[in-house]
């Protein structure tokens, strides 16, 4: 018996019945537009203590872009692979030193690498299956609506900050 849809994807019901790829087309374009005025200030506040301001969701976005093109990439060239996962606050300890701008244009050019990809290996790719340790078997497919979930999260986070 599988997981359900929301085991294997926590960010489900952020993405609900939007198309997963049209999300991924616009994020970063939606990014842009949203913090097009903001100042310094408003990028590095923090809404509350160990919260993260935009600069941080830009660089976990950024960071998250390359770790689901590292898993779209496995999922498609290796059988039987285990996606590791990652401690993302960890990962979060620079993301003071870093730009929001610089952020937001490295996720921008990996996204436009990652959606390349997608439409290259096709819809076939969409059954290939992928475990991850706590989540248990995904596909290709899960993955990209993963990253629409996540995308919508964050995107109701920068909105809500801007």
């Amino acid at each position: 018996m599988s997981a359900p849809a929301t085991e294997l994807n926590p960010y489900a019901k952020f993405l609900g019945d939007a198309p997963p790829r049209d999300v991924l087309e616009m994020t970063a374009i939606t990014i842009a537009r949203l913090i097009r005025n903001a100042d310094a200030e408003q990028l590095t506040r923090a809404p509350a203590p160990g919260k993260w301001s935009i600069r941080d969701i830009l660089c976990h976005l950024a960071d998250c872009e390359i770790t689901f093109a590292f898993r779209l990439r496995q999922t498609i060239g290796e059988a039987h692979h285990v996606i590791q996962p990652f401690d993302q606050e960890a990962w979060a300890r620079p993301y003071g030193a870093l730009d929001a701008h610089d952020a937001l244009d490295a996720f921008s050019a990996i996204r436009r690498w990652n959606l390349l990809f997608i439409r290259a290996v096709g819809s076939a790719a969409e059954s290939k299956p992928v475990k991850h340790p706590e989540r248990g078997e995904m596909t290709f497919k899960t993955i990209i609506e993963t990253m629409g979930g996540h995308d919508i999260n964050h995107l109701r986070q920068i909105e809500n900050l801007v």
